[in-house]
């Protein structure tokens, strides 16, 4: 197994969609695809994150409520990533220094991926229709399953790819910064509610 190329590619399909990657690599493990960590295989890993994907399914498509759901996994998307990184990793060599090497390298790919995904969704939450939200969130989730099958497949091209993903989406992201700082306005105003009427 090229261990570089996979923990790039699951870190960044964390950073994306981290109970889907989690889930898919179980049961691609289970299905004998590809070389997945035994711990991963786990009946209650598997059932765990696919309960967690279908409520992320639903969330995902739901404007704002997805910036909310994406607030919340700033920190947990990179703590899947670097789980699944020390699980690889340790099957790979087994030391604790690879161990938390491969963490530190694999979460701060899907941070960086995260940031990435919720900056492309505050801009598109700009716009009134629910559509492109539940397209990019389609799209997002198809990218991640086919990041992931490569991962455990084919890990070079699956690194090629996610590095593809990342820069194109850094690019959008910078593009469509007006319209994210007007989203990030628009949630502080929705969190601080209704002004209050003059006494």
């Amino acid at each position: 197994m090229e261990l570089v190329p996979t923990l790039f590619s699951t870190g960044w399909a964390a950073g994306v969609n981290a109970y889907a990657s989690l889930a898919l690599l179980g049961l691609l493990g289970r299905a004998g695809v590809g070389e997945v960590p035994d711990a991963l295989e786990s009946t209650a890993v598997i059932a765990l994150a696919g309960t967690m994907f279908l409520v992320e399914f639903v969330t995902d498509k739901i404007p704002y409520l997805d910036n909310l759901w994406d607030l919340i996994h700033t920190a947990v998307r990179p703590a899947i990533a670097s789980v699944i990184a020390v699980a690889f990793s340790g099957e790979a060599s087994g030391a604790e220094v690879d161990e938390a090497l491969a963490a530190a390298g694999s979460g701060t790919t899907a941070l960086a991926s995260h940031a990435v995904k919720a900056g492309l969704r505050l801009g598109i939450n700009t716009s009134p229709e629910p559509v492109s939200n539940i397209l990019t969130s389609l799209l997002e989730d198809g990218l991640v399953a086919v990041v992931i099958v490569l991962a455990v497949e084919n890990p070079v091209l699956a690194a090629v790819i996610a590095a593809l993903l990342l820069a194109l989406g850094i690019g959008v992201v910078v593009f469509l910064g007006k319209r994210v700082r007007r989203g990030i306005a628009r949630l502080r105003e929705r969190r601080r509610g209704p002004p209050r009427a003059p006494s």
